[in-house]
């Protein structure tokens, strides 16, 4: 009676407390030691950013070494199309760190276990993923897409280390071409701004085209004292800076005048020692 019972339950998905679903890993198909994973729909309420959409994002912890990110995204798959993987040291909320650097100016990662962030396109390939049962491991290293570990791997990664001059090349050009695509962007940005904000000597607001629809609203008798206030603190502080500006260029005259008179002083001294060195014989 119990042998049905144990192969009904082999085919299920294996949950464990705090809503964890167990997988397994085989790194081959001729390994016998397998590698357990444990993977949860990511669901953080505080954290609303579109990099980590609620429905579509799998949080999965004790990630091996051996597994990069291109081999979650192959290893994922099954169930369906993956959009972005995401391997941190621990968890934590996404970090926009700028533009994404060439491998040739970013420092080597830290190996051991990692957590991951797997983003799905479809919110059904959560639920695939979380009913897999727990006894079909997944395959790691495959003849389609190979795995380096131990010699092979180091092997592999000293010949990666040398980086080519065309393929360096080509990644420092469209690194500063996004560069300067960012900057004339920033440039325009901070001219609109300005543009809308833009105040002349005698504290009056220069009125200026707005969004095509919007009415401009006439300033009233508070609005015109702050603008004469902001002006005037304006005035006072370029005095002080122009007057720190003088101070300092005067400290700098008498300073190269020290320096100039103490060289002609030293200049008269190295003369006078030379003189007493020379050889009078009568």
């Amino acid at each position: 009676k119990m042998a049905p019972s144990k192969t009904k339950h082999a085919n299920q998905a294996c949950v464990i407390p705090g809503g964890f679903t167990v997988l397994s890993l085989q790194f081959s198909t001729d390994s016998v030691a397998q590698h357990k994973i444990c993977v949860k729909e990511h669901r953080v309420r505080a954290e609303k950013t579109t990099q980590r959409p609620l429905d579509r994002t799998l949080f999965v912890l004790n990630i091996p070494p051996y597994c990069s990110e291109g081999v979650i995204k192959e290893l994922f798959s099954q169930f369906g199309p993956v959009q972005s993987v995401e391997l941190r040291e621990k968890p934590g909320s996404f970090e926009h760190s700028g533009p994404k650097l060439a491998k040739y100016f970013t420092p080597a990662q830290k190996q051991g276990f990692r957590v991951g962030y797997i983003v799905f396109q479809k919110a059904i390939s959560i639920t695939a993923v979380k009913s897999h049962p727990h006894d079909v491991p997944l395959v790691v290293s495959t003849e389609q897409r190979p795995v380096w570990t131990g010699l092979q791997k180091w092997i592999h990664q000293y010949k990666q280390s040398f980086a080519q001059p065309d393929k360096l090349q080509e990644a420092v050009d469209t690194f500063m071409q996004d560069y300067d695509k960012r900057k004339e962007e920033e440039a325009e940005r901070q001219k609109e701004e300005a543009e809308e904000q833009l105040e002349d000597e005698e504290g009056w607001v220069k009125v200026t085209r707005g969004k095509s629809g919007t009415k401009t609203r006439p300033h009233s008798e508070v609005s015109n004292q702050k603008a004469l206030q902001k002006e005037s603190r304006k005035r006072k502080r370029k005095e002080l800076m122009n007057f720190y500006t003088w101070q300092h260029r005067n400290t700098q005259k008498e300073h190269i005048a020290e320096l100039r008179k103490k060289f002609e002083e030293d200049k008269q001294r190295i003369a006078l020692l030379r003189a007493q060195r020379k050889f009078r014989p009568y």
